[in-house]
């Protein structure tokens, strides 16, 4: 209890809470010179004010216990900082600090409350060390799980972009499918395929795998999926880039395309299409 009443006078006090800022401030910069310009002076201002005013609050509920209730709007601030360093590209050492570099001026002014008494320096210094060390995690924790759903999105966008549905002709619909077909991948063909064949009423779309090194088992599973979610909706597909390579890989896996219509190449599939269609071309 003596600890925390020492780390909380040292920020109730106003002159105190000054020179720890000052110093803090100080360590933030020379910590963060890698994101110098990516936070303006004015937001750090605001941001070490508020959250050794929230420290303040918490610390009045006598424990060092970041994980309890009186420490609920230190972990939130904590986590909004952490979400913001991570969008704007700060990297976990420099969100860290935000922490970490409050440790040296709040060790001075905890040393000055202690005078010559070794044994209260030592508890104020090992109480306030275990609570940065807990924010200071806490802070890590946040930042990671934002990157991570960054990092999310953006493969999900990837995957989007990576899977553009076209229409060739009134119609018919062309997927181009370039690198390696997962689960995931397949997931997002077959809900993009299935999105537009509803938007537009295409009656046949096709697969073009040119752009896919290997076909293996799992991979030819997908694309018989693919054909039976299509069928289900009234559509019928084709599968072209059906490669001599592929073709012996498929026939050795002793997958079963049988019903499966395939072409050697898009041009092919095109035609094919354009005759079951009924479609005729000018001229």
């Amino acid at each position: 209890m003596a600890a925390t009443e020492s780390i909380h006078g040292v920020i109730a006090d106003e002159a105190r809470l000054k020179s720890v800022l000052d110093s803090w401030r100080r360590n933030l910069a020379l910590a963060s010179q890698s994101a110098a310009g990516r936070i303006s002076e004015e937001e750090l201002e605001r941001q070490t004010r508020e959250f050794l005013d929230l420290l303040g609050t918490a610390l009045r509920g006598g424990s060092l216990d970041i994980a309890g209730p009186a420490w609920a709007q230190v972990r939130d601030f904590m986590e909004k900082i952490s979400e913001s360093r991570a969008l704007q590209g700060f990297s976990s050492a420099d969100t860290a600090a935000f922490v970490f570099s409050l440790k040296q001026p709040l060790f001075e002014q905890l040393g000055l409350d202690a005078g010559n008494d070794a044994k209260r320096l030592a508890d104020n210094v090992w109480a306030a060390t275990l609570l940065l060390d807990s924010l200071g995690l806490h802070t890590v924790k946040a930042f990671q799980r934002t990157r991570e759903d960054v990092i999310r999105r953006q493969q999900e966008e990837l995957l989007e972009l990576s899977t553009p549905v076209v229409k060739l002709w009134e119609g018919i619909l062309a997927l181009p499918m370039v690198g390696t077909l997962d689960s995931a991948r397949t997931q997002v063909v077959m809900e993009s395929l299935l999105n537009k064949i509803a938007e537009t009423g295409a009656g046949m779309a096709i697969l073009d795998i040119t752009g896919v090194p290997t076909v293996d088992t799992l991979v030819a599973q997908h694309l018989l999926k693919t054909v039976t979610a299509l069928r289900l909706m009234g559509a019928e597909c084709i599968i072209s880039g059906v490669r001599p390579q592929i073709a012996q890989t498929i026939v050795h896996l002793g997958v079963d395309l049988q019903g499966v219509t395939t072409r050697a190449n898009l041009a092919d599939a095109l035609a094919l299409a354009l005759q079951q269609t009924g479609a005729k071309l000018a001229n």
